[in-house]
């Protein structure tokens, strides 16, 4: 067989292959996503391999830009390096997530937990980052340069990948100083650790770039800050877009659990079946308060059970109300660091009133209710208003 014929041969080959995969109508025929469940015990499979088969090496050197810098290699036989699997300077371990109806185990190396703040899975964070496939190829990084992400999956930003939200909440920040001439921040005693995310946490079916579908990747991250949100929004009429407002109530405080994590549960398609304990709901009306604008349920929204009146406000009779139109969450005092501001806020969300009736003779009602004393503001544990689906009173 000449040349000729050889390729000729080889290009219909070609053009019958393309042929099979349209449909008569010339449309290209879809194929349809793997099932999530069993992708994600192929994805675990590899992913302990990975971590049974490959070591770490870590710069610990506070101070530099180096800090937490991670390499990591795929063991030689006889060279000595021990696995990340068997290795205890740094603590291997993992937490649940569930998502797409299944229960992920998600394993993560602990390589300084930070000594700030813990983010939501909805807040801002500052982070650099490293990926690579498990063959160790890197396929993105911020080259240590910190950069800004929002974790929340709805955010008009464009969100991160789920397995990010899922494991930064484990980390803290650190704290940062500017260089007053070049204006550079640095950090120190930052979060930093390393992720292993099974695809359906990561690009499951989508190639991005270098990465095949369905690819387990690995993340090494540090998290230098974060910024709290408030993420309550509405749907534009007119464009269709989220438009974000907030109640209030930074996402954090609407944590009721204090698990660090916030979910909302209305896409029934990615969470038929959510697990009791990850339900933040005060009220039980399917919305989870972080976005709720009215979280006990009770009529009024939580912007208006939190606006204080108007002569709680400022310098009042000598006493200091704070100058914000809202409660906080907790009494304020005035920060140091800041000495041109006074921070001062004496008082907090308060609960239902507990002082004298207006009228003593009469029975509680919308016209006839309770004064406020200063324990009502401070007193903890206390149910906020905003909380507590008996008041404000309603008119009969």
């Amino acid at each position: 067989m000449n040349k000729f014929k050889y390729y000729f041969i080889l290009l219909l080959a070609g053009i019958s292959l393309v042929s099979c995969n349209k449909s008569d109508d010339d449309n290209v025929v879809t194929v349809p996503l793997r099932d999530y469940a069993v992708q994600y015990k192929a994805d675990n499979d590899s992913i302990e391999k990975y971590l049974k088969t490959n070591y770490i090496t870590v710069t610990n050197s506070p101070g530099t830009p180096q800090d937490q810098d991670v390499v990591i290699k795929k063991i030689v036989a006889g060279d000595g390096n021990v696995s990340i699997w068997d290795q205890t300077t740094y603590k291997l371990t993992s937490r649940n997530v569930y998502s797409n109806d299944i229960t992920y185990k998600v394993y993560y190396l602990v390589l300084r937990e930070g000594l700030g703040s813990a983010p939501t899975n909805t807040d801002k964070i500052v982070a650099s980052y490293t990926g690579n496939l498990l063959n160790n190829t890197v396929f993105d990084s911020s080259y240590g340069i910190g950069t800004t992400f929002n974790l929340f999956p709805y955010s008009n930003e464009g969100s991160v990948i789920e397995g990010w939200s899922e494991i930064f909440p484990k980390f803290k920040t650190g704290s940062s100083t500017t260089d007053p001439g070049s204006g550079v921040i640095s950090y120190k005693d930052f979060g930093a650790g390393v992720m292993f995310l099974p695809s359906g946490l990561a690009y499951y079916a989508d190639s991005k770039g270098t990465i095949p579908s369905y690819s387990p990747i690995v993340f090494s991250f540090k998290l230098f800050d974060l910024q709290r949100m408030d993420n309550e929004y509405t749907i534009s009429a007119s464009t269709g877009g989220r438009v974000f407002l907030g109640d209030g109530v930074p996402d954090y405080l609407e944590d009721l659990n204090g698990d660090g994590y916030l979910y909302d549960f209305r896409d029934k398609t990615k969470y038929p079946n959510p697990p009791a304990d990850l339900v933040d709901d005060t009220d039980g009306d399917g919305v989870a308060d972080f976005v709720d604008f009215d979280d006990d349920g009770d009529g009024f929204t939580t912007r208006f059970e939190l606006t204080k009146p108007t002569s709680e406000t400022g310098i009042v009779n000598g006493f200091n109300y704070g100058t914000r139109l809202y409660y906080p969450w907790e009494p304020l005092a005035d920060n140091p660091n800041t000495p041109n501001t006074d921070e001062t806020e004496p008082r907090g969300i308060p609960r239902r009133p507990t002082g004298a009736l207006a009228d003593p003779a009469k029975p509680e009602s919308a016209t006839n209710v309770r004064k406020y004393i200063e324990t009502d503001y401070t007193d903890n544990p206390r149910l906020r208003i905003h909380l507590d689906k008996t008041y404000p009173i309603k008119q009969n």
